[in-house]
């Protein structure tokens, strides 16, 4: 008798696994926060992490302008964010990140559609602080390098998270209620 249940390649190893790690922790998100996992409230979720990001993008733009203490509103959108990212990922039990196997196609196909439009979204938003990088050096040479870069950064970085995260608040955001139990 072969082995031919048993993957072969280094990769098909690597899936194997990741399959398993995740039927583990969807076991261990399943029932995490209840309360949360209503549409209206999946959906406040989402605005929170929003509006975390987009302060989080603003406090970048303050700091080019000089404002020193907007780094402190960056910090208090990272807090912000944080958690309310957490729970997104939760209340949307994380299929933004699910092996393709572990998935039927319905969710397949949504979990497809929502990576093609993070990738949309990251590559439009980041052309932003790429920009501001670009032009700041070109047009202002003498201008602050350091406050420069950390606001490039700190646009860049909230961005990129929001690009990266958006998969997930687009399923969290269009999921259905989960039915009741009997």
């Amino acid at each position: 008798m072969t082995a031919a249940a048993e993957p072969t390649t280094l990769l098909d190893r690597y899936r194997a696994y990741r399959v398993r790690r995740w039927l583990v922790r969807e076991k261990q998100i399943a029932g995490m926060l209840p309360g949360w996992r209503t549409t209206r409230r999946r959906r406040t979720l989402v605005v929170i992490t929003i509006a975390a990001l987009g302060l989080m993008f603003l406090a970048g733009v303050l700091c080019a302008f000089g404002l020193g203490w907007a780094a402190l509103l960056g910090g208090l959108a990272a807090l912000v964010f944080l958690p309310a990212w957490t729970m997104v990922r939760i209340v949307a039990d994380a299929q933004d990140n699910a092996p393709a196997d572990t998935l039927d196609e319905l969710e397949f196909a949504q979990r497809e559609t929502a990576r093609s439009l993070g990738l949309t979204i990251t590559q439009v938003l980041a052309v932003f602080p790429v920009m501001y990088l670009v032009w700041s050096g070109a047009l202002f040479p003498d201008a602050d390098a350091s406050r420069t870069a950390y606001a490039g950064g700190v646009m860049a970085l909230a961005t990129l998270l929001a690009g990266g995260c958006a998969p997930a608040m687009i399923l969290a955001w269009t999921k259905s209620d989960p039915e009741p139990e009997d």
